[in-house]
């Protein structure tokens, strides 16, 4: 199944990539997510609706707060879509190691 094309947007940011390393560890508050980052409120937010619009977090309203979780089955589809590359490079990496170890001899 191919990638969603908003799921590669999503993490060609940096800061959206660091969001989902701050999720890694579990559901967060919007407000606890804003305090790792030196940016205003309505940035962080534009981030986060388009992580979740990319279904990579999911948000759920616990009385005044957001509180955002990460979905991770997009991310399995990238490693899936991903693998034949990184196999691809490690067949690379062995012909290479093949041909240094011919060398010593």
């Amino acid at each position: 199944m191919p990638v969603n094309d908003d799921v590669f947007a999503a993490l060609a940011n940096p800061a959206r990539r660091e969001v989902l390393g701050i999720l890694l560890d579990g559901p967060r508050a919007a407000g606890e997510i804003a305090e790792r980052f030196d940016m205003r409120r309505p940035s962080l937010s534009e981030h986060l609706r388009v992580l979740r619009e990319a279904g990579l977090v999911r948000e759920e309203r616990q009385g005044r707060n957001r509180v955002y979780s990460l979905e991770a089955a997009p991310l399995q589809e990238v490693s899936d879509w991903l693998s034949p590359y990184e196999q691809y490079w490690r067949g690379k990496l062995a012909d290479l190691r093949d041909l240094l170890d011919e060398e010593e001899l």
